[in-house]
């Protein structure tokens, strides 16, 4: 069964990115491959893709325009975007884009992503939007040490979560959560 994921860092004060969209503070973090968190376990366990225009963006501004995903990915927009100019793959880069509500397109994402997970590169509130509609199932985010006082917000819903997994890779604290839902005060009173 597809699980959606968002596999994502953040700072100790729960930013994604700081107020520019930089991620400097995240690229300069020492990690150790097939530790906690690990990268190439983590894709290995993916169907497809999801992100936001700001995270696509990003993406293609920091890979000189080449595309580093073979596997099908959904760009949630509402603006005209450029494709990738190549993939690294050397085939043509699956990317696919899409505007309207996640619920109405939850069922396009899931089937791409067959029997494997789906996972929401970002940002934090297209996670939240999964989040709504009852459809994010997990959370895997890295703490990096370092606190920017502001930025982009981890996932900028009110939510409960079970503590699945814990542990480090290089400067990062890995946590691995089941989301449970909506606050239980907010299940109570809304």
């Amino acid at each position: 069964m597809t699980r959606t994921v968002f596999y994502t860092a953040t700072t100790l004060d729960g930013c994604i990115a700081d107020p520019d969209d930089s991620l400097d503070w995240l690229l300069r973090q020492p990690q150790e491959e097939g530790g906690a968190g690990d990268y190439a376990e983590f894709i290995g366990g993916v169907g497809a893709l999801v992100m936001g225009s700001t995270t696509y963006a990003w993406v293609l501004a920091h890979e000189q325009g080449v595309w580093p995903y073979t596997l099908p990915a959904f760009v949630l927009t509402h603006r005209e975007l450029p494709l990738p100019a190549s993939a690294a793959s050397g085939e043509p880069a699956d990317v696919r884009f899409r505007s309207g509500a996640v619920v109405d397109m939850l069922a396009e994402l899931r089937g791409a992503a067959g029997a494997k997970d789906l996972w929401i590169v970002g940002g934090g509130d297209l996670a939240g939007q999964f989040a709504d509609i009852g459809a994010l199932d997990e959370t895997v985010v890295s703490i990096a040490p370092v606190v920017l006082g502001a930025g982009r917000p981890l996932l900028p819903r009110r939510l409960d979560l079970e503590l699945l997994e814990v542990g480090r890779n290089g400067s990062f604290v890995v946590a691995r959560h089941r989301v449970i839902g909506a606050l239980a005060e907010d299940r109570e009173n809304g």
